[in-house]
C-alpha cells in the first residue's frame, strides 16, 4: 500500500513552524507518523495538495492511504482504522461522532479542519483501495476513541462549584489535528503520557497474567511495584542517584543523569537529559538534551529538545519549544482566579475558547526569558523572543510577539538572529480544490 502525505503549510503559533516539525512524544510528528504506519505501507509520496497528488499519481487500482501531515494518532487508533477500512473493501474517510467525548472536549475546540456532515466530523484521512480517484466517493468510517473519564486530583470547591471536578476524557485510540499549541499539549500530555498510563492501568486490571508478571518483577528487583522495570523503562548509560524516586509508567532515554532527591512520576524523558538535585517532574515529556538544575518543577508540561529551565522555576500545563531558556524563579500560572474563559489561537490565527479551565503558557523556539517572571495562564511567547525583566516586565499578562522582544534595544551591540520567521500571509490561504 502506498502512503500519500498531504503537507499542511500553516505555521503553529507561537513556534512559527509547521505541525509536522514539532516534537510529539519526543519525535518530530512526521517521524512519529512514519514509525506508526510502517507495518501497513510499503512506500510513500508527499504532495502539497490533492490537485498535484491526483495529477502525478496516475496508476489505477493502486491501494492508497492518504492523510495530512498535521495529524497525531497512536498505534491503537491506526490499527482500528486500518482493520475496519480494509475489511470494508471500499473507499473510506475517517469520521467521528460529534458527541465522542474525547473529540468533543479536547480536539474540536481550536480545530478548523474538520468537515461537518450531519452529526459526523470528517477528518483528513482516507483509505482508497483502488486509487486516488475514489476520494469523492469515500464513505465515512466512524472510529470510536474509547474515551474514559479521568481526573488527576480532587480540587477545592471554589474551583469546581459550577462544573464539578476537573476531569479529562482520555481515549484508548488517540487522534488530534495539530492546529494550535494547545493541541501540542493535548497530544503530548492528555492523549500521550496520560493516556499511556490509563492504558497500562486498564491492561493491569484486565490481565491477571500481566499483573502477576509485574508483581514478580517487583519482588525480584526488591522495588516498589510502580518502580519496577516492567513499568519504568530505562535506557543505556543512565546515571541515577539511589535517592531518586521514579514511578511508572515511565520511559527514560539513554545517557540520562538523575541526581539526588529527584522525583519522577509517569514521564517520558529523552536522551542526554540532566535532572539536578531536588527536581520534580510529573506527567511530563522532556526532549533530548534538556537540562533542569536544582529544584526545578514540571507538571503536565512538554519540553522540546535542548531547552533549559533554571532553578526554582515552576511550569504547569505548559509547552516549551526547542533551544529555549527560562530563568530562575519564574512561574507559569495555569488557573484564572476570575474564572475567565482561557483562550488560545486556533487554526485560523483567531483567539478562541480552548475548553480548558486550567492551562499554562507556551514558549516558542530559541527564546531567552530572564529570571523572576510570572506568566499568566494561556499566554504565549513567540519564537526568537528575549524578555529582560524590569519593573514593567515582571508580570506577563499578554502574548509577546517578536516585535515586543527586548533584544531590539541592544541588537547593534548584541545581535540575536531570528531563526523562526512567520509564514507569509498568502501561504495560509486554503487550497482551492480543482
Amino acid at each position: 500500500m502506498r502512503r500519500i502525505v498531504l503537507t499542511e503549510p500553516k505555521h503553529i503559533h507561537p513556534f512559527n513552524e509547521p505541525a509536522r516539525d514539532l516534537r510529539i512524544l519526543n519525535k518530530p510528528l512526521w517521524l512519529l507518523q512514519r514509525d506508526l504506519l510502517a507495518p501497513y505501507v510499503s512506500e510513500e509520496m508527499e504532495y502539497p495538495n490533492w490537485r498535484l497528488a491526483i495529477q502525478f499519481e496516475t496508476e489505477t487500482d493502486l491501494e492508497c492511504f492518504v492523510h495530512k501531515d498535521n495529524l497525531y494518532f497512536n498505534a491503537e487508533f491506526i490499527a482500528q482504522f486500518m482493520t475496519a477500512a480494509k475489511a470494508s473493501k471500499t473507499a473510506r474517510r475517517l469520521a467521528f461522532k460529534a458527541d465522542d467525548p474525547a473529540i468533543r472536549e479536547h480536539v474540536r475546540p481550536l480545530s478548523t479542519d474538520f468537515v461537518i456532515q450531519g452529526d459526523l466530523l470528517l477528518a483528513d484521512m482516507w483509505y482508497l483501495p483502488n486509487g486516488l480517484h475514489e476520494r469523492d466517493t469515500a464513505e465515512p468510517l466512524i472510529i470510536d476513541t474509547g474515551a474514559r473519564e479521568r481526573g488527576y486530583y480532587h480540587i477545592p470547591p471554589y474551583m469546581a462549584s459550577k462544573t464539578g471536578d476537573l476531569v479529562y476524557q482520555l481515549p484508548r485510540r488517540a487522534f488530534v489535528i495539530i492546529e494550535s499549541w494547545v493541541h501540542v499539549f493535548i497530544a503530548n500530555i492528555l492523549f500521550g503520557i496520560f493516556t499511556y498510563g490509563a492504558n497500562e492501568e486498564d491492561l493491569i486490571n484486565a490481565s491477571w497474567r500481566y499483573k502477576l508478571s509485574i508483581l514478580t518483577t517487583a519482588i525480584m528487583e526488591q522495588k516498589p511495584v510502580l518502580s519496577c522495570s516492567k513499568l519504568v523503562q530505562i535506557g543505556k548509560n543512565a546515571n541515577i542517584h539511589p535517592t531518586a524516586k521514579i514511578t511508572g509508567p515511565a520511559i527514560i532515554g539513554d545517557n540520562v543523569t538523575i541526581d539526588a532527591g529527584v522525583v519522577i512520576d509517569a514521564c517520558i524523558i529523552g536522551n542526554n537529559v540532566t535532572l539536578s538535585q531536588g527536581c520534580q517532574v510529573l506527567l511530563s515529556v522532556i526532549g533530548d538534551g534538556c537540562f533542569l538544575p536544582f529544584r526545578a518543577a514540571l507538571f503536565m508540561t512538554t519540553f522540546m529538545e535542548n531547552s533549559m529551565v533554571a532553578q526554582n522555576t515552576c511550569l504547569q500545563l505548559c509547552v516549551v519549544g526547542r533551544d529555549s531558556f527560562i530563568g530562575a524563579g519564574s512561574t507559569f500560572t495555569d488557573f484564572s482566579v476570575l474564572s475567565a474563559p482561557l483562550r488560545a489561537m486556533n487554526g485560523r490565527g483567531e483567539l478562541e475558547e480552548s475548553n480548558l479551565r486550567v492551562i499554562g503558557g507556551c514558549v516558542g523556539h530559541h527564546c531567552r526569558l530572564g529570571a523572576g517572571l510570572v506568566i499568566q495562564p494561556a499566554r504565549t511567547i513567540e519564537s526568537d523572543v528575549v524578555v529582560i525583566p524590569d519593573e514593567k516586565h515582571m508580570f506577563i499578562g499578554k502574548n509577546i510577539t517578536f516585535e515586543d522582544s527586548d533584544h531590539h534595544k541592544y541588537e547593534s551591540k548584541y545581535p540575536y538572529p531570528r531563526l523562526y520567521p512567520p509564514l507569509p500571509a498568502e501561504a495560509h490561504e486554503p487550497e482551492t480544490v480543482m
